[in-house]
């Protein structure tokens, strides 16, 4: 009796009031190299598990001054690992007496260096607590994954205790699930490494658990992290290949998507909405042009739920991508020399991954074009210098005198209507990273139109206003006037500022613009398509957001104020579409004649005084010929606040009082004049009485 009061006595003191604590040693942390600290780890219970005993936290002293170049991770005798810090602390210094706890209210990447103090790390450490034996060699690795800075592991120390570090058991999601399984392997920025994936959708409308079967895709693939800013998020985007059993690439549907073997797993971090990528891609798609499909799901890897990612499809040569020829390495003469290529103004890869363009930006910066199809490693010397001398033509024509000329001028090189719709759909947007960050551009052979076509749409998380730098946040101003505004690092190309000088195609751009508010952007389509996208995800986004703290956070670069809630999210990008939309309605230059032959109205024609008003605008108009107008004022949010019945005006000049209402509110009002195929618009300033 004695001896089993003493084992249990024994138990709970193990189990109640037992903690230990482990110590590691000191070691170099080299520049661009990796570091394994190993800590002997003895005496403990043979399992540890996330309810009695197990692994509770993981402190760290070091030095370094860039923190942003490491990555920590906690290495249990099993091989699995679990994430402390990836590439946070921006180029702060140092962690000091830093300790990674799983219940720590504040998130690593919320904090500040010199780090100090509980911080929640940015992986679930409960994971490691799985039933195996934790006494053996535990390691604390450390990646410096870039150049120019150099630290010290001073010490570090791991600790288990009866208040064993937990984690979140995801089961099921009615979105696809992705599951990927490393085999104990780090996915690294490259190259790829083989892995395991399983997709779970039971279709449209049906709930999919984790102990389903694999019944959209259940074989091998090849993973690597992709990103360039984003690449020191903590939920880190993903580039991968399908494979067969083999390892070798094998082209397969994904959710519904053609067959294809690149793939993209695209995570939304820096977007609390996780829809803007996929609702620009929608628009770019509604408008004609190819972007890539998409599909929400969530995703766990190695056994850890990392939140809502989009699967979409890699830009790329392909039939049911961007259809264009195929370009072979013995295509270097006649037809077959001319398309198809891929390229695109960005950040290059390295010598031989791109060309700088003869023309300097406005703020005098090279402008970098980068080789896509084929990769500026496969592609031949021949294939090389037609496109950049094709490319070149086209700049050299733009740039010239007669650069309106619609026969040699640029016109001769360019599909207009991509160019205007590319044009339209990054400022109707405000895409901060427009024109000079992934901007695609494709041609195809001579013999298939040849032209230079500006898309597919890329990379749009910083757009609809998710950006508090270079005025992305505000709902005015043309963002192909960047570099005037912003210039000094990767510039807009002349191209955008030169082309908005052309009459010809102002009014292309304006007649676009007057069609697609009436159709794909106006607000009862738009607003639909988002409302859509937010019910889509809104039971996942409950767990993404709780793995993910981030709402009422700032997270780069968020613009303020920033919202409470997930709904709060879906409203303030609302809101603001509409302000953006209502200044480009009154600032689109050029007419747009919708088809006629020759132009009846135009601005000039219209004089609204005096402005600013207080209750009365006089309207002061000549018609050319007789015309039927409707007139209507609305407010920066669309809103309709007075309406002139539609008559027929007889040819020359007339004078038209237009009363508002007494209560209307100071502020910028848009009066609009209709003649059915014409539409202009005034903008007016409404004053405070004295």
């Amino acid at each position: 009796m004695l001896k089993s009061l003493l084992s249990v006595t024994s138990f709970l003191l193990i189990f109640n009031v037992f903690a230990q604590t482990f110590n590691g040693g000191s070691d170099t942390i080299l520049d661009n190299q990796q570091l394994l600290s190993p800590t002997s780890v003895s005496g403990l219970p043979a399992s540890i598990n996330t309810t009695t005993f197990g692994l509770e936290r993981v402190c760290v002293n070091l030095t370094h001054t860039y923190l942003s170049d490491l990555v920590i991770y906690i290495v249990a005798p099993d091989g699995n690992y679990s994430a402390l810090m990836l590439n946070a602390g921006g180029s702060g210094d140092d962690l000091q007496n830093t300790c990674f706890q799983w219940d720590s209210p504040t998130f690593i990447n919320s904090g500040a260096a010199p780090f100090t103090g509980s911080f929640k790390p940015m992986e679930e450490i409960g994971i490691l607590n799985n039933g195996q034996n934790p006494n053996g060699t535990w390691q604390l690795f450390i990646a410096d994954q870039a150049g120019g800075d150099e630290g010290m592991l001073i010490d570090w120390s791991i600790t288990f205790s009866n208040n064993p570090a937990d984690f979140y058991q995801f089961t099921s999601s009615d979105l696809p699930i992705v599951v990927i399984n490393t085999n104990g392997q780090g996915i690294p920025d490259e190259p790829k490494i083989e892995a395991d994936m399983g997709i779970i959708y039971n279709g449209p409308g049906m709930t999919n658990y984790m102990t389903d079967p694999f019944n959209n895709y259940n074989n091998k693939i090849g993973i690597e992290q992709r990103g360039s800013s984003s690449a020191g998020f903590p939920q880190k985007s993903y580039g991968f290949e399908t494979r067969d059993v083999n390892g070798t690439q094998h082209d397969t549907i994904l959710l519904g998507m053609p067959t294809e073997h690149d793939w993209i797993l695209y995570a939304p971090y820096n977007d609390k909405t996780c829809m803007r990528n996929v609702l620009s891609y929608d628009v770019a798609n509604k408008t004609g042009h190819y972007a890539s499909r998409t599909q929400f799901c969530e995703v766990v890897i190695n056994g850890q739920y990392k939140g809502i990612y989009v699967l979409m499809e890699k830009i790329k040569r392909d039939n049911n991508r961007v259809d264009i020829a195929k370009l072979n390495p013995q295509d270097i003469a006649g037809d077959e020399l001319t398309g198809g290529y891929i390229i695109k103004v960005d950040r290059d890869d390295g010598p031989g991954t791109y060309w700088e363009s003869p023309y300097l930006s406005s703020a005098n910066i090279p402008i970098r074009i980068v080789h896509v199809e084929p990769k500026g490693d496969a592609i031949m010397p021949q294939q090389r210098t037609y496109i950049q001398e094709y490319v070149d033509s086209f700049e050299t024509a733009l740039d010239g005198v007669n650069f309106t000329d619609p026969v040699n001028g640029y016109r001769k090189y360019i599909d207009v209507p991509s160019f205007v719709d590319h044009l339209l759909l990054n400022e109707a947007s405000k895409n901060v990273d427009a024109y000079r960050l992934s901007a695609f551009l494709y041609k195809d052979k001579n013999s298939n139109g040849g032209k230079l076509v500006a898309g597919p749409a890329w990379d749009y998380n910083l757009a609809w206003w998710n950006s508090d730098y270079c005025e992305g946040w505000q709902s005015d101003g043309w963002v192909y006037l960047f570099n005037d505004y912003c210039g000094g690092g990767y510039d807009v190309p002349f191209w955008w500022e030169k082309l908005m000088t052309d009459p010809a195609f102002q009014s292309d751009v304006k007649c676009r613009w007057t069609e697609l508010r009436q159709t794909t952007l106006s607000f009862t389509t738009l607003n639909y398509v988002i409302d859509s996208l937010a019910a889509k995800i809104d039971q996942a986004q409950v767990r993404h957001f709780n793995t993910w703290p981030l709402l009422g956070t700032y997270t780069w670069p968020n613009p303020s104020p920033i919202p409470s809630d997930f709904p709060g999210e879906i409203q303030a990008m609302k809101d603001w579409i509409q302000l953006r939309f209502a200044w480009m309605d009154a600032n689109i230059d050029g007419i747009c004649y919708l088809g006629m032959e020759n132009a009846i109205l135009s601005d000039e024609h219209f004089t609204a005084s005096p402005n600013p008003f207080n209750d009365e605008v006089e309207l002061s108009f000549y018609l050319p010929s007789a015309q039927k107008l409707s007139l209507s004022v609305v407010d920066m949010l669309g809103n309709k606040v007075h309406e002139v019945q539609p008559a027929v005006y007889q040819s020359g000049s007339h004078n038209l009082d237009i009363k508002l209402p007494s209560d209307l509110k100071s502020g910028i009002y848009l009066l609009q004049i209709d003649a059915g195929n014409e539409l202009i618009t005034k903008k007016l300033l409404k004053t405070a009485r004295d």
